[in-house]
């Protein structure tokens, strides 16, 4: 495998990671107090979203360089996205259900900095008590899309 391939792929791999580890220390008081000395409760499930959606992005520019599909900044995301449906699902080399776990990853990365924008200009104490747990679903479904994704590309492109 190319190696700016494998090194996209390995960042997937750390991204995931970093997700189910988060979303692992969210729901487990014990970790929270004992092993890492929290003096309160704290979720990291928006954290989660974004590693999740991170891990797809990085699978997807790691399939592109093995396609020979380069993306670059400005607007890199978009045009990765772009590059993904038109290069390698609508041309049938890639399954229509990887599209569509990856536009949705993308709808809720964008939904959850929407949200968090929104907050931030309430200032409102009850919300930002509320949001953080409220996205323990959502972070949940990131994970999985996440997963499975990773999975998927991983096995295409390590065979």
């Amino acid at each position: 495998m190319e190696r700016l391939a494998e090194l996209y792929l390995q960042r997937a791999e750390n991204e995931l990671i970093a997700a189910q580890i988060l979303f692992e220390v969210s729901g487990n008081t014990f970790l929270q107090k004992e092993q890492f000395r929290l003096e309160k409760d704290f979720t990291f499930y928006s954290s989660v979203i974004g590693h999740s959606y991170y891990c797809i992005f990085n699978c997807a520019k790691a399939v592109l360089i093995i396609e020979g599909i380069r993306t670059y900044p400005p607007d890199i995301h978009k045009k990765t996205y772009e590059a993904f449906e038109a290069r390698l699902v609508n041309t049938g080399k890639l399954d229509v259900q990887l599209l569509s776990i990856y536009r949705k990853s993308i709808i809720q990365a964008e939904e959850l900095l929407e949200i968090y924008g929104k907050e931030k200009e309430k200032r409102g104490e009850f919300t930002y008590q509320k949001l953080p747990q409220a996205n323990m679903e959502p972070a949940e479904k990131s994970l999985e899309r996440a997963s499975f994704f990773f999975k998927n590309i991983n096995a295409i492109l390590r065979g």
